[in-house]
């Protein structure tokens, strides 16, 4: 499993793989039941996750550089409820992101990317983040 075949579809709840692309749209494929299905372009919007990139003070960082961190952080920090309020979930993500923008990181942002955090680890599928880029294979 890639980091760069996880997508984001609109309109669809969760995180689904990428099976293959036509010029009309994408074949995913459920992580939980393993069925796939096709989405079209014309209903649809397809997000790959490695694109995602959270705004910094002074650039962006990239979403899986996010979820590294958090992993990292997880044994010393709990990750919040997406239910939690606002501030808690600012000091949280604070924490995570020293120097992220508050004024275009939004609070639904915020729980987005943890609700795709915890959709990874629940299936295990955080060892995509741990890709050595040199050999291009998992450590």
């Amino acid at each position: 499993m890639k980091f760069e075949n996880i997508l984001a579809v609109s309109g669809l709840p969760g995180l689904y793989n990428m099976v293959s692309s036509r010029g009309n749209g994408i074949l995913i494929s459920d992580f939980d039941s393993g069925k796939t299905r096709f989405c079209s372009v014309r209903k649809h919007q397809f997000t790959p996750l490695e694109t995602v990139a959270i705004y910094t003070i002074m650039d962006t960082t990239p979403l899986k550089e996010v979820f590294k961190s958090m992993a990292d952080k997880e044994p010393n920090l709990a990750i919040p409820s997406v239910k939690e309020n606002s501030s808690i979930l600012s000091e949280y993500f604070a924490q995570v992101l020293t120097d992220y923008d508050p004024d275009r990181v939004q609070i639904s942002d915020i729980k987005k990317i943890i609700k795709w955090f915890n959709f990874l680890k629940e299936r295990d599928l955080l060892k995509t983040l741990y890709v050595d880029a040199s050999s291009g294979e998992e450590e």
